[in-house]
């Protein structure tokens, strides 16, 4: 069989993560990896999970869905919030799912917080005191996050450390988790739970990575712009005539979402929003090359040979290449 695939006796079944940061070529890399054995897609993306967000989050079009499917893409409204314990759950699911029919799961994406704690577990954290919350919320609007992270500092500085001082959701949740229980939130980060993915399954890591980055920053630039030629102010034109969402929420809160959102509402002009947008994107490419360079066993591929991006066969190569060293042996009858 064509490329087919064996396991040698006694192995786990193995699966494939490749990550990479925003505009690096996932997506067509994918297209061709699976052509090479039998597999099925996970996306691990915490834009892409949302319906009605498909320009801004460069999901695939529906011809590429209809000849190599993805799982949990349009799986949430935007008016949800889509949490990393509900996708660890739902990744777990559909991993189980894929190699139950005798396929290897391939996972891309490039929401690192998503793949880290699929591989590595999460956090037993108790439930959500509403009351506790409220009180925290209601203290936020009469005194400010500065203070609230202040509060944070004096009881758990490990985890004011971690952090932002600006970002209150995480905040608000590590003072209700330290309120509700008297435990710190950063002693509860050191509990895992049972990472059945280790435990159960051959991980090959990948990551697709630029030696330059200016080619990147060249190319985020493009298709931010090609997204807006191809209608992506209108997509977000159309989610703010809902009337049921806000730039509060998680979807709207994505990447090139909350600045064109600053636009169609009337508070910032569209160059300005296009400016953000860009900018914003390589910020975010950056914290994901951060987190690649931290994550152990994981095999870098570079995406381009330092004046030009390389085609997309040669990585493709560079990756089964790899492969062929491990317990999984391609073969092409």
């Amino acid at each position: 069989m064509k490329g087919g695939i064996r396991w040698k006796s006694g192995d786990r079944p193995s699966i494939i993560f490749l990550l990479g940061p925003t505009a690096c070529g996932k997506t067509e890399l994918i297209l061709n990896l699976c052509t090479h054995f039998p597999s099925e897609v996970v996306s691990v993306d915490s834009a892409k999970v949302y319906r009605h967000l498909n320009i801004g989050s460069a999901k695939p079009s529906a011809a590429t869905l209809n000849k190599i499917p993805h799982r949990l893409i349009n799986i949430a409204d935007p008016t949800e919030i889509y949490s990393v314990a509900r996708f660890v759950e739902d990744a777990t699911d559909a991993i189980e799912a894929i190699v139950a029919h005798g396929k290897i799961p391939i996972l891309v994406g490039g929401s690192m917080m998503y793949f880290n704690s699929l591989l590595n577990g999460l956090s037993e954290l108790p439930a959500a005191d509403v009351f506790i919350r409220e009180e925290l919320e209601l203290k936020l609007e009469k005194l400010g996050i500065k203070s609230l992270h202040a509060e944070l500092q004096h009881i758990d500085p490990f985890a004011a450390r971690r952090i932002h001082p600006n970002s209150k959701q995480r905040i608000i949740r590590a003072l209700e988790v330290y309120k509700s229980t008297g435990i710190p939130i950063s002693s509860w980060w050191g509990n895992r739970k049972r990472n059945m993915l280790k435990n159960c399954y051959a991980v090959h890591q990948f990551g697709v990575i630029p030696t330059q980055r200016r080619l990147l920053h060249e190319k985020i630039e493009r298709r931010f712009l090609q997204m807006i030629a191809c209608g992506f102010v209108e997509e977000v034109s159309g989610l703010y005539g809902r009337g049921d969402l806000n730039n509060d929420l998680p979807a709207i809160r994505c990447v090139g979402y909350r600045q064109l959102w600053s636009f169609v509402s009337g508070e910032t002009s569209f160059a300005e929003a296009v400016r953000r947008g860009i900018v914003t994107t390589r910020q975010l490419a950056k914290r994901q090359l951060t987190w690649m360079r931290g994550w152990d066993d994981l095999k870098l591929v570079p995406v381009d040979d330092g004046k030009k991006l390389l085609p997309t066969k040669k990585i493709v190569d560079a990756c089964l290449k790899t492969l062929s060293r491990t317990p999984i042996s391609l073969v092409t009858d």
